[in-house]
């Protein structure tokens, strides 16, 4: 068999997003053959064993392991990773009781809730990641004290983050009081830690940060930490 590169075996096995791959690999936590996988490696998957979080990686290929897809209201306080070496709380122990090893779609923050996808899919998953196929995704962001009219039509148009010009964001008022204000931000790209650098450039203190939707999935009324399976209908939304 034709040798592949290991970050794309690994997204085609379902385990990790080619750019999840890539994080772990830099991170010494892929083995081949016993070693320490290196960035560029490849393999021969009918000879080589690779492991990854201790398991054998392809192992259940033989028995047709069905396509999971899930969504998780995140808690604040988690972290977006399979497993993390400072001991922090980590999404997976959220998703033990799937049946499947699953894998988060993206990022949310530790201090931000909501709405996270997660696959067996490698190829949905790489799909979803990729720029040119972005979801918009939905937030809801609660800043302290009144926000001026004028700060939210900043928040709409392109901002410079970290030498990048975003695209720019859909931001309306949802509830707006003296102690607080809570706006709707609508986001076509997945800048890292995005609203929090937008609100940040406007002296703007965000109190929760929330991930009400991707595309034509919400989050609806499912209570924070846990999960449920999506529809036969959001999957689809999610291909197209």
């Amino acid at each position: 068999m034709e040798e592949i590169r290991l970050q794309k075996y690994l997204s085609e096995q379902g385990v990790l997003s080619r750019r999840a791959a890539e994080e772990e690999i830099r991170k010494g936590k892929i083995k081949v053959n016993g070693v320490v996988a290196e960035i560029g490696m490849k393999i021969d998957p009918t000879r080589d064993k690779v492991e990854y979080g201790g398991r054998r990686v392809g192992a259940e290929s033989g028995r047709n392991v069905r396509k999971v897809y899930i969504m998780l209201n995140k808690p604040v306080g988690y972290v977006t990773t399979m497993s993390d070496e400072l001991g922090r709380r980590c999404v997976a122990e959220l998703v033990q009781d799937v049946g499947v090893r699953v894998y988060p779609i993206g990022r949310l923050d530790l201090e931000s809730e909501g709405l996270l996808l997660f696959t067996n899919d490698g190829a949905l998953a790489n799909r979803l990641m990729h720029p040119r196929y972005h979801k918009p995704k939905v937030y809801h962001v609660k800043i302290r004290g009144e926000v001026e009219a004028e700060k939210v039509t900043r928040l709409s148009r392109p901002m410079v983050i970290d030498g990048y010009e975003t695209k720019p964001a859909e931001v309306s008022i949802v509830t707006r009081k003296q102690e607080f204000t809570v706006l709707s931000v609508t986001l076509h790209e997945g800048r890292n830690r995005q609203i929090r650098k937008m609100c940040e450039q406007l002296d703007l203190h965000i109190l929760t940060l929330k991930r009400i939707s991707i595309g034509d999935v919400k989050l609806g009324n499912l209570p924070i930490g846990a999960w449920r399976h999506l529809t036969r209908a959001q999957v689809e939304s999610l291909k197209n």
